[in-house]
């Protein structure tokens, strides 16, 4: 089934002949392109990088694609939530894909990414299905975790994707495990430790940063800052809401988070820095269009304006549509077909999801216990014994 390109999609056939070889050529290519970010980098304790970024069409036509992708898979997790397919917790990514993308473009799968519980693209990005996708968050044997995760706990560790945590913050500390042994196996990879906003309070964060940065470790800690935890803005929850400089003696740096570009600019540079001086802290300023969850309207503690505000100025996928126009790579004919494409193989993957069955019920029993030690399984009064587990 399908998942994320890494390579760009075939154009369709422009209208004009001699536009179409030319403009064939142009995207084919892999001459590089600079182009400036949105905003400048501001570092802290740190020289931030430049914010001259080097791309070609062929990478800026996979950004489209793989943002629209993720963008149409959320929405139709939206729909299959309100259809009462998909159960429990459910927590959306659409706003935010320029984070995972652009993160994606600067790294290898050798290197690791743990985050919380809005985790459906990022897997993807990893080398997840849509089909692994969808019948994860349908609790379906095809998931990516046997249909026993869900929504929170998406999981691929042949892709370094780490999970998938639904506890705030905790999944910090693992990241700083992770990298810990990276750095004692001699790897040269590094793990992104990826929090919302709602997280930078955690007690459990600092001490595991102040871990990392005692032993140097390749740590990357990202906090995506969509401005909201749970229904709260984060002047109401952080004295100091400047995520980037709470490391202190920890250097950092705050990112345009809608901009594709600026991500891989900066997780690169970041990247370099980890594997030479250790920690570093990103605060990718980014923005959310639903609501913290599926049980959250998202507009109680904000306005529509304000939502629509974004989305007008903004939006990621909106902003590459723009640069790959302007460069005259694609046309906008060829752009909607690709979003097309997209939503197709989408209703695909969902189709194909459905038919997947639910896990046996001895599945509640596996993935808990070490195979081969004899454990034995009693009935409710601890007096006869049920089974011994394999």
């Amino acid at each position: 089934m399908s998942q994320l390109t890494h390579r760009a999609p075939p154009l369709l056939k422009p209208l004009s002949a001699a536009l179409s070889a030319s403009r064939h050529l142009t995207s084919a290519s892999t001459a590089p392109i600079t182009v400036e970010t949105s905003l400048p980098f501001t570092g802290h304790k740190i020289e931030p990088p430049s914010r001259s970024v080097e791309t070609t069409p062929q990478e800026l036509l996979t950004f489209f694609r793989d943002m629209a992708l993720m963008r149409r898979m959320e929405i139709a997790a939206d729909s299959l939530y309100k259809a009462k397919l998909i159960r429990g917790f459910c927590h959306l990514y659409d706003g935010q894909e320029a984070v995972s993308v652009g993160m994606e473009a600067a790294i290898t799968r050798k290197d690791c990414i743990i985050t919380a519980y809005r985790d459906h693209c990022l897997f993807l990005s990893r080398g997840g299905t849509l089909l692994e996708s969808f019948a994860e968050l349908m609790g379906r044997k095809d998931g990516c975790s046997k249909g026993k995760g869900g929504s929170m706990h998406f999981y691929k560790k042949s892709g370094g994707f780490y999970g998938g945590h639904g506890i705030v913050g905790a999944q910090v500390p693992l990241g700083c495990g992770l990298a810990f042994a990276q750095k004692y196996n001699k790897d040269e990879t590094v793990t992104f430790a990826m929090y919302g906003d709602g997280a930078a309070n955690q007690g459990q964060l600092f001490e595991a940063l102040n871990m990392a940065a005692l032993w140097d470790l390749p740590a990357i800690l990202v906090c995506e800052n969509n401005h909201y935890g749970m229904g709260t803005a984060e002047w109401r929850a952080a004295k100091s809401p400047a995520y980037y400089k709470r490391g202190d003696y920890v250097p950092g740096l705050k990112v345009d988070g809608m901009d594709v570009l600026a991500v891989k600019q900066a997780c690169k540079f970041a990247k370099e820095h980890a594997l030479k001086n250790g920690p570093i802290i990103l605060e990718m300023d980014t923005y959310r269009y639903h609501g913290h969850s599926m049980s959250d309207p998202g507009s109680t503690y904000r306005t529509r304006d304000e939502i629509s505000g974004v989305r007008q100025e903004r939006d990621p996928i909106e902003r590459i549509r723009k640069l790959i126009l302007s460069h005259d790579i694609a046309t906008e004919k060829e752009l909607k077909e690709t979003e097309k494409e997209v939503r197709k193989e989408v209703d695909e993957a969902i189709a194909k999801a459905k038919e997947s069955p639910l896990p046996d019920s001895s599945e509640l029993f596996t993935n808990i216990y070490v195979k081969g030690l004899g454990v034995e399984s009693f009935g409710a009064d601890r007096r006869e014994l049920r089974a011994v587990l394999p």
